[in-house]
């Protein structure tokens, strides 16, 4: 894994393999960024024609080469654009992003030294954060030659002044990125590498690692505890299911969350099957759980003020013989019974399950994370994840703190019409399906049925982002994403300081 390290060297006396510049577009042409001052000196001044007469624009997303000039350590100049010129500072994002295009670029280099423009605490860790992150790669199943080794190091310079908060900023943006990279790691994990019982094995492993309780509940103890949503997903598998229980206290805390996460290791649509074409990429369908496991992980290891636990509802949601068919009634952990009429309508069967558990143990706030519904995705696109709650601030809250971490994000209602198609079933409580028209709000209106009285819930829904599919981009590989990891975390930093908003 890529390590961080800060300096307070002279950029020009920077031993390293590259040294990473920001760029933008100006209204004249290119423009250096604030930071690339040693770099442009040794250069004569006329770094920015160099790279012009390079085709270099500044635009986001742009990486050029350019060997290195007389009175630099490195090797060579990376510019890396950051997009329109600003005078009053770069949004972190932007930040994030071009560090990332940085690593993904040097990938195969032992070190990189990064010059982008950022003097503050918060600056300095997006751009740490982004570097991490840009440089991860999967390859668990690669043979050996077969791609570059990430960058060995990324080092940010600080002045001595502020060194000891740019150390602390880097060093928090290292928890983060290295549990958003664990959280990738298990998204990218091929499903017969990892099913609900060998999720819960890494979880106990990391809670012996890290000083955290787990507690696994396996397919025994679901029957006994009467969890019929998991029990029914589960039943169609060679691999039962599980709930795990991640708990971080902290012996200050004032306010406990609740992070529950959809971890369907495997969603082929049991008996109501997946076509073509929908089914490739369905292991990633435990992406919520991965993300609020990596959430409780990073909150410990930050030392945050506040008790947290994830609940991972584990399944593998798989057509035999013994698999829940539609028309079958579920009897719900809490006593509420559900009418299937769609089993690949799973994920909210495994999660009303956790939430009613969850909520006896009587939270402040629970916040559930999952693949849930295409609808989503028709709605809003690729990278951009819906937020359903039962309180309108919590809602604008958790929007609010996803853009502010950059990630992309949007409030969506719970109209009360959507209720009445899920209630019309003649033989059950509720059908696990409703109308079809807003698909993703009567999945958060199912769910919703299932919190307890006077508990504040959301329900991010990030089906979109999760998995990206595309070429990568700024910091975001091919792959899992670790969607929602940066907005949790957030979020329990603000409860641990008290503040809602």
């Amino acid at each position: 894994m890529t390590a961080l390290s800060v300096s307070t060297s002279a950029a020009a006396s920077l031993r390293a393999d590259a040294l990473v510049i920001g760029v933008a577009k100006g209204p004249k042409g290119i423009v250096l960024a604030p930071g690339a001052e040693a770099v442009n000196e040794a250069f004569e001044g006329k770094l920015a024609e160099v790279l012009a007469t390079l085709g270099a624009t500044g635009a986001e997303g742009e990486a050029v080469k350019v060997p290195s000039a007389t009175g630099l350590k490195a090797a060579l100049v990376l510019a890396v654009g950051l997009g329109e010129a600003a005078e009053d500072g770069y949004g972190l994002e932007a930040l994030r992003r071009a560090a990332g295009v940085a690593a993904r670029t040097l990938a195969g280099s032992k070190k990189a030294a990064l010059l982008l423009p950022a003097e503050s605490a918060e600056e300095i860790e997006a751009v740490a954060l982004g570097g991490l992150l840009g440089s991860y790669a999967f390859g668990t199943y690669k043979g050996n030659g077969n791609g570059k080794e990430p960058v060995g190091e990324l080092v940010l310079l600080a002045a001595r002044k502020g060194s000891k908060d740019a150390k602390a900023a880097v060093e928090r943006a290292a928890v983060v990125g290295e549990e958003m990279n664990r959280a990738r790691d298990l998204v990218n994990t091929a499903p017969n590498d990892l099913n609900p019982k060998g999720f819960a094995a890494i979880a106990q492993a990391a809670g012996k690692e890290h000083g955290l309780k787990v507690e696994v509940l396996d397919e025994k103890a679901l029957v006994k505890g009467g969890f019929g949503g998991l029990l029914g997903v589960g039943n169609g598998s060679v691999n039962p299911p599980r709930l795990v229980k991640v708990a971080y206290t902290h012996p200050k805390a004032k306010a406990t969350l609740a992070f529950i996460g959809k971890g369907i290791t495997y969603d082929s649509g049991g008996i109501s099957l997946k076509p073509a074409g929908h089914n490739e990429t369905m292991k990633c369908d435990m992406a919520g759980a991965a993300a609020v496991f990596a959430a409780v992980v990073a909150a410990k290891r930050l030392g945050l003020a506040v008790n947290v636990t994830a609940w991972l509802a584990l399944a593998e949601n798989m057509p035999s013989g013994s698999a829940t068919r539609p028309g079958d009634v579920l009897k719900m952990y809490g006593g509420k019974t559900v009418e299937v009429l769609n089993t690949d309508a799973e994920g909210r069967l495994v999660l009303a399950d956790a939430i009613v558990r969850a909520g006896e143990e009587n939270p402040d706030v629970i916040v559930d994370v999952a693949t849930l519904t295409g609808a989503m995705v028709l709605a809003l696109g690729n990278r951009t994840f819906g937020v359903m709650a039962n309180d309108d601030e919590l809602r604008e809250t958790l929007h609010t703190l996803a853009g502010e971490v950059g990630e992309q994000s949007w409030p969506m209602p719970l109209p009360a019409e959507l209720r009445k198609g899920m209630t019309e079933s003649t033989i059950a409580d509720l059908a696990n399906m409703g109308d079809r028209m807003g698909g993703g709000l009567v999945a958060g209106l199912f769910l919703k049925e299932f919190v307890a009285e006077g508990i504040d819930w959301a329900h991010l829904d990030i089906a979109g982002p999760a998995f990206h599919e595309g070429a990568p981009f700024g910091y975001t590989p091919k792959g899992g994403t670790a969607s929602a990891v940066r907005t949790l975390v957030r979020f329990a930093e603000r409860t641990a300081a008290g503040d809602k908003a």
